[in-house]
């Protein structure tokens, strides 16, 4: 009789063991922790991009009294770019772009990244190196936010080894960035990312001022679709 009871509070135990490892393989193939970029990117929405087929935006620049436009379609699922201006409409396929639409196609780069740089940072992420600062001061506001530095590689794209410092607070979204051409020490430009609205789950800053200057460069005519 003792021997039997004390095999049957062996097979008890292995059984409690085998349910408790199974609990912890579960729990190890969970979804892993996002790194910083994803999360910056998530807190834009970056879940749903999935699901856009067309983006129509026109970049807007107001310096003093000069105002810049230029309107793009973008359909990122054949990556096909139209670039509308009053002179004339450009469409191609980024994939098949040769020397006649270069210029075109570096102004589209630039208004995609002002536009959707949270992204880019998911996007990017094989084409430059980045350190986290859990506290740092804020360029315009003086606030403590978190800051995320990036710098490019040197070769690739249209601008190799620029650099960009966003800072953001505890929800993850830029509130200001620092651009640093060929990540030079002193900053090229800073702006803040304000004016926010979410379209189709996507979240995006439709305005970049610079502090005591009469500069917005701004965003108007956004469609998600």
């Amino acid at each position: 009789m003792k021997k039997t009871i004390g095999f049957t509070a062996i097979l008890i135990l292995l059984l409690a063991s085998c349910k408790t490892d199974k609990k912890e393989t579960k729990a190890s193939i969970a979804t892993p922790e996002l790194t910083i970029l994803e999360q910056v990117a998530q807190a834009n929405g970056y879940e749903n991009w999935k699901n856009v087929n067309e983006l129509k935006f026109t970049f807007n620049v107001d310096r003093d009294t000069t105002h810049f436009e230029r309107s793009w379609v973008w359909k990122p699922k054949t990556n096909e770019v139209s670039s509308i201006t009053k002179e004339d409409t450009i469409t191609y396929l980024r994939k098949n772009r040769d020397s006649t639409v270069t210029k075109t196609d570096a102004g589209f780069i630039n208004d995609k990244y002002w536009l959707l740089a949270p992204f880019q940072l998911v996007w990017d992420a094989k084409s430059f190196e980045f350190t986290h600062t859990a506290e740092s001061e804020a360029p315009i506001s003086k606030k403590p936010m978190q800051k995320l530095s990036i710098v490019y590689d040197n070769e690739g794209g249209y601008t190799p080894g620029d650099a960009y410092d966003f800072y953001f607070g505890e929800d993850y979204v830029i509130q200001e960035w620092v651009f640093r051409k060929e990540n030079q020490e002193e900053p090229s430009m800073i702006t803040t990312w304000e004016d926010y609205t979410t379209i189709n789950g996507i979240k995006i800053a439709k305005s970049h001022k610079m502090d005591g200057q009469k500069f917005d460069l701004n965003f108007t005519e956004i469609h998600i679709n």
